[in-house]
């Protein structure tokens, strides 16, 4: 089989000394691949024997994870869609503000494996009800800071990691332990949505309610109300599947967690999941940066066409390219993510090959769009947009199928362990630094002062 085009590339377990489980052909070690072979899949009325929870109750639970993932990313960029006003009212410049992302980034990867650890050993339903309660506090809490006092800010949005690392860890792999198979693949879809989604609706959110209340302040203090209702709604809906059971045979015995270290380095030998890993890292790097400076661009892309006025001290600065970009990233979120699962379902019956080669595509195919629309800020901003949209909808493409992958390829007592070393590893090399280096360019080639004004 070396050397084999026809091999799966995807289809390793997570350790080299897992073989074939007897009867199910292309099912590595206990956990299996349902990318390849034909595995048995349990029908309906199997997965509610197995998980102990009727179809309808599954689906309300991805629902309720799909509502906490949605207000997650809301939360994440709201901040960008207020950053022009963050900066007049605490006086700094872009370096200071790339900052802001920079440091809840930090936090978040720096806490993911932690709650990996956790999230394959403790119930993960009061893991995240714990965490989401907290990053709603601690969110309320930063819109209180005076302007004196830029450096809490920083340590709140630092704290808010605490609460997304808790869930972004857990809820997949509750996911994975309640579908197979292609049903998997559709749940994850509708997950991930959330993101580019509750992406956009942030940056609509902060513009909307700054312009409503007169004060950005207000647009941080959004998403902890919403908050409270997605710990009410886990606490409610949610319960905690068996590990792994749905890919189990009938007979099996349960899987048992294996010590951390042992976790570590059976992920390491794992191709399929470095390999994955590190091609999402550099949409990482992509989407960070592009996320937090975007709607300032445009802004200021305007502002040097003549369509607007700079933003002055005292002043709201305008909100209307926060709120195009918003809308432009929920379409091209719902757009990209729904075409990449279709077009790897369609095309995996003639390729196993079929999920890394549609990342692979999504990634380069939306770096000549990105350079155009930055190619075409002092020409035409109709053309920015356009551009931009192609490119978010190719980069849309990697969400879902990537988290796919590390469940088909990862067995279920280290999957959120996976999880967590997958944000570690592309935060840590993609969107940790990269809001940061791009606001550091641009102060070193305006000068940090002008912020705001060109």
């Amino acid at each position: 089989m070396a050397g084999s085009d026809t091999a799966p590339f995807l289809s390793q377990a997570d350790d080299p000394d897992d073989g074939p489980a007897p009867g199910h052909p292309g099912l590595p070690g206990p956990m299996g691949n349902p990318k390849s072979g034909e595995p048995e899949v349990p029908d309906r009325e199997g997965l509610q024997r197995i998980t102990g929870l009727s179809q309808g109750h599954s689906t309300l639970i991805v629902a309720v994870l799909c509502y906490i993932n949605l207000l997650n990313y809301m939360d994440r960029f709201t901040v960008a869609g207020v950053l022009p006003d963050i900066e007049h009212f605490f006086n700094i410049g872009d370096s200071s503000s790339g900052l802001i992302q920079t440091v809840f980034i930090s936090s978040y990867m720096v806490l993911a494996p932690v709650f990996g650890y956790l999230g394959d050993r403790y119930n993960r339903k009061y893991l995240m009800c714990g965490g989401i309660a907290f990053w709603s506090l601690v969110t309320l809490g930063s819109s209180f800071i005076p302007r004196e006092r830029f450096w809490l800010l920083l340590l709140t949005r630092g704290l808010v990691g605490v609460g997304e690392a808790s869930y972004s860890t857990i809820a997949p792999t509750l996911i994975a332990d309640l579908f197979v198979a292609d049903q998997r693949s559709r749940m994850l879809s509708v997950f991930y949505f959330a993101i580019p989604v509750g992406s956009g609706l942030g940056y609509i959110a902060g513009s909307k309610v700054k312009d409503v209340a007169g004060d950005w302040h207000w647009a941080l203090r959004v998403t902890p109300g919403l908050g409270v209702v997605a710990v009410l709604l886990l606490f409610l809906v949610v319960q905690e599947p068996p590990r792994g059971a749905v890919e189990r045979h009938s007979g099996s015995p349960p899987l048992s967690p294996t010590s951390w270290w042992a976790d570590l380095k059976a992920l390491a030998r794992n191709p399929s999941f470095v390999l994955s890993s590190l091609g999402f890292t550099a949409v990482a790097f992509v989407t960070g940066s592009l996320a937090l400076w975007a709607p300032a661009f445009l802004l200021r892309s305007r502002v040097v066409l003549g369509e607007t006025l700079p933003c002055l001290p005292g002043e709201s600065c305008s909100s209307s390219d926060s709120l195009i970009f918003g809308l432009i990233t929920c379409l091209t979120g719902v757009l990209g993510v729904g075409l990449g699962v279709e077009i790897s379902r369609r095309l995996r019956r003639i390729n196993p090959r079929a999920d890394p080669l549609v990342c692979a595509t999504g990634l380069l195919g939306s770096a000549p769009f990105l350079f155009l629309s930055l190619a075409c800020a002092r020409g035409s901003i109709v053309a920015t947009y356009i551009f931009i949209f192609i490119g978010e909808t190719l980069l849309s493409m990697n969400w879902a199928i990537v988290a796919d992958i590390l469940l088909y390829v990862v067995i279920p007592t280290r999957r959120s362990t996976a999880e967590a070393f997958q944000i570690v590893l592309s935060h840590l090399l993609g969107d940790a630094g990269s809001p940061y280096l791009i606001g550091l360019v641009c102060c070193m080639r305006r000068g940090p002062r002008m912020t705001g004004l060109w």
